[in-house]
């Protein structure tokens, strides 16, 4: 149950009734009431806005309308007190009775307590990483590839259709150079000699992952990649065999990096081999000429100084400017190719076309840039019925007590996703890159993050856990025989949990379908970590009281029914926390090392 949706609807019901009692104009629209926690929660337990919203239409003050929707929730059972604040705000205190039931809620549900059906199988599609495939993975991609595997899990969890999606960016110039560049490393593992100077033109990506992948060539297919080396001018096709060879080497290794991070996609879209050679480029210019979006024209000067390069000539445009971009865009380069942008338009277009209404794209910094026009042609090229959420990523800076990290043997002054993971684990590198919301930078310390203390939020929530399953394990030394099964706690009493303590923990469980469903439709799954993290710091403090107070302890010998029941709230915690890092793709630990 999503506790603040629930009285949402009693409230929407209560409208209803005193609307058709004459207190209230029949008709009123509660689609604007909301729910939430107060901003002080000494205020209460819940807070809505319904006199506020409902006044104007109801032709009454706020406060009139406030008194009448407070006199009926006093008679609900299970509110406690009713009371109004300001101008109309009403805060509501919920009995304790409500809250032991959704302790029950999560036992039942297990794992699964937080799932929702917000999302009523809506097909989204989550594209992310999709870095050019010229190199390993750097750091730069770590943050991005976390962020979209997590917010693929997330919108899962409330109730989306999620496709995951890679786009490899395998034409044009940047997919050249990377072929010349592995045939010039082929001429090396040959022995032909290749001149300093030619570095930078031929070896345009010095990375040693070019080198393994003529390596690998050679050792599949002497004969065929020496004759390739050794040929003076390489033809179309030796040269497209290569070009093949070497992105399908660089996507196996990207593969096994974002593998090692624990990011998986079900989809892999080729520019090339899915857009390009399919003509799906052509058709979709096609189909915005015929919606009259695009026209031959000059473009103003760029702002600044102007580029000596610069002349004014007709052009290929989009008319972006009608769909809420800046400039109107090109789309053909003056060697008549189409610009990157084209194949853009055509990629969002074949995702619609393959019913994703609803689009996001996770970018990295560099393209913040680029979102009004891909955004644009969205619009455009759907005819408005196309969604399309662009989350950048900001950067992260790698630190060891405060200082630059450069860690990167094979890669010069690159570090590497697989360095990262290699000596901190999968598990840290994925719930630290979600400390921060996505749009601002973040520091990843790894003296921080190696450390035991409540300053780094790996540990912390995974001590946690861990507590949790320690409990479960002591409880044996002292009741032998006490059967601490999920269905055994389900019969238990739980009106012994009367400390402020242990409610507020119940509250807190309570908060987890809420998370879900806010996180989901904001798009934002570093709210998973934050919420994880507060449960961690309640259940901490309510663990250290227990040693100030030994009437509060988890345990408690010679009483098996208090034993049971705060055997249910440590149940509770240890599964909320655990579907919590398993939507983050994380593994909840038992033992502490």
């Amino acid at each position: 149950m999503n506790v603040f949706s629930h009285f949402r609807g009693e409230i929407a019901a209560l409208v209803e009734r005193l609307s058709a009692a004459g207190a209230l104009p029949a008709g009123l629209d509660t689609s604007r009431v909301t729910v939430e926690p107060p901003r002080d929660p000494a205020h209460g337990d819940l807070a809505t806005n319904a006199a506020m919203v409902l006044a104007k239409a109801a032709g009454k003050p706020p406060r009139a309308i406030a008194d009448a929707i407070a006199t009926e929730l006093r008679k609900h059972p299970s509110i406690e007190a009713a009371e109004i604040a300001g101008p109309g705000f009403i805060n509501l205190r919920v009995r304790a009775d409500f809250w032991r039931e959704r302790l029950f809620d999560v036992l039942r549900e297990g794992l699964a307590y937080g799932d929702s059906g917000l999302g009523k199988s809506e097909a989204v599609n989550v594209e992310y990483v999709s870095t050019n495939p010229t190199g390993l993975l750097h750091v730069g991609h770590a943050r991005g590839s976390v962020f979209g595997d997590v917010l693929a899990s997330l919108l899962a969890k409330a109730g989306y259709k999620v496709a995951r999606e890679y786009y490899v960016n395998d034409a044009g110039k940047q997919v050249e150079a990377l072929r010349d560049s592995f045939i010039g490393r082929l001429k090396q593992q040959c022995g032909e000699p290749i001149p300093d100077s030619a570095f930078g033109t031929i070896y345009q990506y010095p990375g040693e992952e070019i080198a393994d992948a003529a390596r690998a060539a050679l050792a599949a297919d002497g004969a065929r990649w020496r004759a390739l080396a050794l040929a003076a001018s390489p033809d179309a096709v030796a040269l497209d065999a290569a070009q093949r060879f070497a992105v399908g080497y660089m996507m196996d290794r990207i593969r096994e990096d974002l593998a090692a991070l624990g990011v998986r996609h079900e989809v892999f879209t080729s520019e090339r081999h899915d857009l390009v050679e399919k003509g799906k480029v052509d058709a979709a210019l096609e189909a915005l000429t015929g919606l009259g979006h695009i026209y031959t024209g000059v473009l103003e000067p760029p702002k600044g100084k102007t580029p000596e390069d610069w002349e004014p000539r007709p052009q290929t445009l989009f008319r972006a400017t009608n769909f809420g971009d800046d400039v109107d865009r090109p789309l053909k380069k003056s060697d008549g190719s189409w610009t990157y942008f084209a194949s853009d338009i055509a990629y969002h277009l074949d995702k619609f076309r393959r019913g994703f209404r609803t689009m996001i794209d996770v970018w990295g910094a560099d393209h913040a840039g680029y979102v009004k026009r891909v955004a644009a042609a969205v619009k455009a090229v759907t005819d408005g019925a196309g969604t399309l959420d662009v989350k950048i990523c900001q950067l992260v800076r790698f630190l060891d007590r405060g200082e630059p990290v450069k860690m990167s043997k094979r890669a010069g002054n690159v570090i590497t996703v697989r360095d990262v993971v290699d000596r901190v684990g999968k598990d840290v590198m994925r719930l630290i890159m979600l400390t921060r919301k996505n749009d601002a930078p973040l520091d990843f310390d790894f003296a921080k993050v190696e450390e035991q203390s409540k300053d780094n939020p790996v540990f912390y929530i995974q001590y946690a856990h861990a507590r949790c399953c320690s409990v479960f394990r002591q409880v044996r030394e002292v009741f032998p025989n006490i059967d601490t099964k999920d269905s055994r706690l389900m019969g238990i009493s739980l009106n012994l949990l009367t400390d402020s303590g242990e409610l507020g923990l119940i509250k807190a469980l309570a908060a987890w379908p809420r998370t879900v469903e806010a996180a989901a439709e904001a798009h934002e799954p570093h709210r998973l970590a934050f919420y994880l993290y507060d449960v961690a710091a309640a259940f901490h403090g309510h663990w250290n009281r227990g040693k100030d107070e030994p009437g509060l302890r988890f345990i408690v010998e010679g009483n098996e029914p208090l034993t049971l029941a705060r055997l249910a709230l440590v149940r509770g915690v240890q599964l909320v926390i655990a579907s919590g890092l398993g939507v983050i793709g994380v593994t909840p630990v038992e033992e502490m090392r």
